[in-house]
């Protein structure tokens, strides 16, 4: 199967075709503005603000993010974060101990832990020594039971992006569903996916706003594809799993859009600081490219720097157990003072050797 004739229908579990979704009391009446009584939804009547229930699709929200991206509000899931999105993913497409995926570590650690739960065989191809895709090794472990492959670019903990023709060859041969894990592509220079959904069928994109827009604690995340897919993903989720507290801060957050721009631009001027300072550090050995929020580097002992840094108030992310990263460590990119205080404190420790 190529993507020219590529038939969402033909990778769907049976039960989710078969399933008849639930409707909600705001799913049968949607409101118009007008004011009306209601007495549909067995709600508490005295308002606070929260005691009606929220808009099961978001509509408002969705109609500022599509504008945005210039996509269409049909090609765009909400979720309960990101991970819920990918656990909607796995239970439409992925038969239990039947089907099974392909990830490419080192990345995101939640794809294997969701396939696990749902019962899913992971197949993990690792990506080459300078943390690209290998496609011929992707395309040689598929079988008639691969329903999805994972990309995170930019990568997760590598934070570099992939290269745009390695992706193609992947959308074009594969004839299940391509997930492209965008969580940090605000930091990055390379253009996000859903500007190819078109050409597409197969291609999906998840984003979040817990890393650029600084939402983190509110908890949303998108799934972009065809209107096909998302139709399906609908017909699954729960009926109100973005609730109203989120939808009214996520809303004010991606119309302040001067703000956000800002503080991206402020970090990535210090991701460029903090790049440069590493590099000049003797227990230092690598410092990777990074298209996120975070950077990479290789020390010579990972543990001992960890737990060096740890006694000195500063909590960082080591990565040395994860494949192809040994003796490696992840600095996420603080505030000028959180960092001058990083800097001054690996200052001292180089001072030491």
């Amino acid at each position: 199967m190529t993507t020219q004739n590529f038939n969402i229908n033909q990778l769907v579990r049976d039960n989710v075709k078969k399933l008849k979704p639930y409707s909600s009391a705001r799913d049968e009446y949607v409101s118009d503005g007008s004011e009306m009584v209601f007495l549909d939804a067995n709600e508490n009547p005295f308002e606070n603000g929260v005691n009606r229930y929220p808009d099961p699709q978001q509509r408002s929200l969705k109609e500022v993010i599509a504008d945005q991206k210039g996509i269409q509000p049909e090609n765009i899931l909400l979720g309960n974060g990101s991970d819920e999105v990918l656990d909607l993913i796995f239970r439409a497409f992925c038969e239990p101990k039947v089907d099974n995926i392909i990830t490419l570590p080192p990345t995101y650690g939640m794809y294997k832990v969701l396939s696990e739960i749902n019962i899913v065989n992971e197949r993990e191809v690792l990506l080459t020594l300078d943390f690209q895709p290998d496609v011929d090794a992707i395309l040689n472990t598929i079988d008639k039971h691969t329903k999805i492959i994972f990309l995170c670019s930019p990568n997760n903990p590598t934070g570099n992006s992939f290269q745009k023709e390695k992706i193609e060859k992947l959308l074009q041969a594969f004839h299940g569903l391509v997930i492209i894990d965008e969580a940090y592509i605000d930091f990055s220079e390379a253009p996000s996916w859903t500007n190819q959904l078109t050409s597409y069928p197969n291609l999906m994109i998840t984003q979040t706003l817990s890393k650029a827009y600084g939402l983190a604690g509110i908890r949303l995340g998108l799934c972009i594809a065809s209107e096909e897919i998302i139709r399906i993903l609908n017909k699954i989720k729960p009926p109100y799993n973005v609730n109203e507290l989120t939808q009214k801060r996520a809303l004010q957050r991606i119309l302040d859009q001067s703000s956000v721009q800002s503080e991206v631009k402020d970090i990535l001027k210090e991701r460029d600081k903090l790049n440069a300072f590493l590099k000049e550090l003797s227990f230092v050995e690598q410092v990777y490219q990074s298209d996120a929020n975070f950077i990479l580097a290789k020390v010579d002992d990972a543990n001992k720097r960890y737990d060096q840094l740890l006694a000195k108030g500063i909590v960082i992310r080591n990565r040395t157990t994860q494949p192809l990263c040994k003796n490696t460590l992840r600095f996420t990119v603080g505030t000028s003072e959180e960092n001058k205080k990083l800097m001054n404190t690996l200052t001292i420790l180089n001072s030491e050797l």
